[in-house]
Order: C-alpha cells, then structure tokens, then sequence
C-alpha cells in the first residue's frame, strides 16, 4: 500500500502527516492522532524551495576500487591514475541510509546492443580472465563504470539497477529531502599504450539522450520527478524562472528526485529539438544566461566561492566538490571543503563522507545537518536543519 501525503494546517502551522492509506489532517482542537498515523512537523515546508537547502553528495558515487594487480596497466596509462582510483563507496541506499548523502553521481556509457563491455581488455595483460561473467552486462541499456576495461568495478552495473536502487530507498523513506543524481555521459576513448584493444564507446548523440531519458522514467513516475518542465512553468525558459524564484518548495519537492547532466559540452545535442529543455528530463550544466540555465557546475570550489555565492544568490542551483583526486584529504587541508560549504553550493561533493583511515583528520559533513541544512546564503533566518529533513520523519509506519 502507497503511503499519501496530507497538508494541514493547524495551530502549531503547516504539518505533513505521513500515513499508510487514507491520510487525514486534525483540527486545532483536536489533539488525537489515529496509532496509524505518523506526523512530522514541517512549518516552512510550504515556504523554503528547493534551492535553499545545502545537502551532502557524493562524487563517483557507483565506484568501487579497481583490483590493485591493474596497477602496471593504469600506470602506462596515466602515472598518476593508480592513486587517484583508490576508494570505494559503499552500494547507493546505504549512502542515503547511512551517510546521509542526498547526491549522487553516476558515469554512463551506451550499450543499446548489450554485451559491448562484458569482455574487459584490461585484466589479460595482467593474467587474469577478461570474461565478466556478469548477465547484466549482456543486457541492453547505458552501463555505469568510471573507465571502460580498466576501471569498471561498480556497485551497480546498469544505469536502470541503479536507479531502482535509489527508488526502493525513496519509496520506503517518502518525507527525504529532494534528491539530484547528476549523470555524466561517457563516450570518449582511452589511451591504450599497449595495444590492449580498449573498447571504444558508442557516441551520445539525440537518440541515445531519448534513450536515457527513457530509462529514468521507466523507473520513476512522473509524479516523483522534478523536470525542467515542472520549473519552468508558464515563464517562456527555464532560467526566466529561477531568476524569479521559480523553484518548487521543499512541501512539493520531498520524496521526489531531479536529474542534472554533467557534460556542459553535451548540453548541444541533449537540447536539440528540446528547447528550454521542454520535454526532457535532465538539467544540463548551463551558463549564465543560456535559456536552459538553472543547475550549473562550479567543481573548484576553493577559487570559485565569490561566484558560487553569486550565482546561488541569483538563484541558480550549484553543485561543487569539496575535494579531487585526494589532494585535500592526503595534506589534511581543509580550504576546498571549508569554501564548498561556505559557498551556498546546494550540493557538496566528496569521495569522503566517512573518515578513511589513510586521512584519519578529513570527513566532510554538513554542519548541523541532519543531513542536510539550510542554505547559509539563501535560507531565511528562522530556518533550522530540520526543516529540511528530520531524520526521524522519513517514513510512514
């Protein structure tokens, strides 16, 4: 049975009352609440909007540290890869159940055939099978790894079992705070100094983006989506409508998800025919005063704070990352992440959402979140973290 969401109105102000079946608001002087029915105060949920929240994401999120017997192949690569590569997340609904994050990042590559990268040229070079033997990579659909047939371990091999996982958690949890997976299209070649015969991947053009789109709302309903078309409303584009505060509240926004397309120079072909992103289901990482601007990506947070802030001011949403490649976490230095929070950024990115024991002195949270917390630069001043989100309310009994 579907849980329904009530908003009523009553003496302590606007609650939402999460309940199995049929939900039924209280009057003023009626105290009694029905055994069956869990509320959870929101007093701002009709009045803060999506953009002044600040939540925790993760950046890879999907990524699971290659076998170290790579290393030798990685190395002709790159010299520098090995290192970078090095962390794991944990599968995608412990992260939202454990770790508070409310972003996630997944990279994907288009395999409408099935089968392109079930062999990895990676592991015979140094003897190990290139044969996954893993059935989901045979199937049809976009595949979720860091790099084709050198870094491709995953906690979830498809883009579609890695929605559904993100789905069952949202729907055993319906009050959470709105959740944005950023998606990056890969279809770029990698070095192949050995001559290894790396795949190369298939390119993202209009029908592949149709066929991404497809999968996502294969998954989620449309009334558990946030899409630019919801945002955009009457305003002639999409970005006329964030400039006039045009971001749905937190009370029409919990429990649903938002997709963002990491790939400013993809935005061309996924906007083709999709003006103002009309029908589509992504925001793509746009520039000031593009039509489609509303979500853009400002990652080097340590010398973007100033225009982070301006932008988030202005009303666009901004997502940056609190660390790169373990630069920050392995000199203990804390300026990208103390910017990346300060910055009013309403996504922070990291690898590190728990303290790795090579970085002992490095985590990044959100301060006072809970997970999330109010803007520091957009929220009113009456607002607490838990208006965002009460760990406790998430859901129904």
């Amino acid at each position: 049975m579907k849980h329904s969401v009530a908003r009523c109105a009553g003496a302590l102000g606007v609650v939402t009352v999460l309940a199995l079946g049929v939900a039924a608001c209280s009057s003023k002087h009626d105290s009694a609440v029905s055994p069956a029915t869990t509320v959870v105060a929101y007093p701002l949920d009709d009045h803060l909007r999506l953009n002044q929240m600040q939540v925790l994401g993760t950046h890879n999120s999907y990524h699971v540290a290659p076998d170290p017997a790579l290393a030798s192949v990685l190395n002709k690569i790159d010299p520098a890869w090995p290192r970078t590569l090095e962390y794991t997340h944990v599968p995608l609904d412990a992260q939202l159940a454990d770790q508070g994050i409310r972003q996630v990042e997944l990279d994907v590559f288009a395999d409408p055939a099935g089968g392109l990268y079930s062999f990895r040229h990676g592991p015979p070079a140094v003897g190990q099978p290139g044969a996954s033997e893993l059935p989901a990579l045979d199937t049809t659909g976009f595949k979720v790894m860091h790099e084709q047939d050198v870094d491709y371990a995953t906690t979830c091999l498809t883009f579609v079992a890695c929605l559904d996982t993100v789905k069952q958690w949202s729907d055993a949890n319906p009050g959470h705070a709105p959740l944005m997976i950023l998606v990056e299209a890969k279809d770029g070649p990698i070095a192949d100094p050995q001559k290894l015969g790396f795949v190369v991947p298939l390119p993202f053009d209009s029908a592949q983006f149709d066929a991404l789109d497809a999968e996502v709302r294969s998954v989620f309903p449309a009334d558990q989506l946030i899409t630019p078309d919801d945002v955009r409303g009457t305003n002639e584009t999409l970005e006329q409508a964030v400039l006039g505060g045009g971001w749905p509240t937190l009370g029409q926004s919990r429990g649903k998800v938002m997709f963002a397309l990491d790939n400013a120079a993809k935005r061309a072909t996924y906007t083709e025919g999709h003006p103002s992103l009309r029908g589509r289901v992504f925001f793509t990482n746009a520039s000031p005063g593009e039509p489609e601007a509303a979500f853009i990506e400002r990652n080097d947070a340590g010398p973007m704070q100033a225009e982070i802030t301006d932008l988030v001011r202005k009303g666009y949403v901004v997502r940056t990352r609190a660390d790169a490649e373990m630069v920050g976490p392995a000199a203990n230095d804390t300026t990208w992440r103390d910017a990346a929070l300060a910055s009013g950024a309403q996504w922070i990115s990291t690898d590190y959402p728990v303290v790795d024991a090579r970085f002992p002195n490095y985590v990044v949270t959100i301060p006072g979140g809970t997970p999330g917390r109010c803007n520091p630069i957009t929220a009113p001043p009456d607002c607490q973290s838990t208006d965002i989100e009460n760990p406790g309310a998430l859901s129904a009994p």
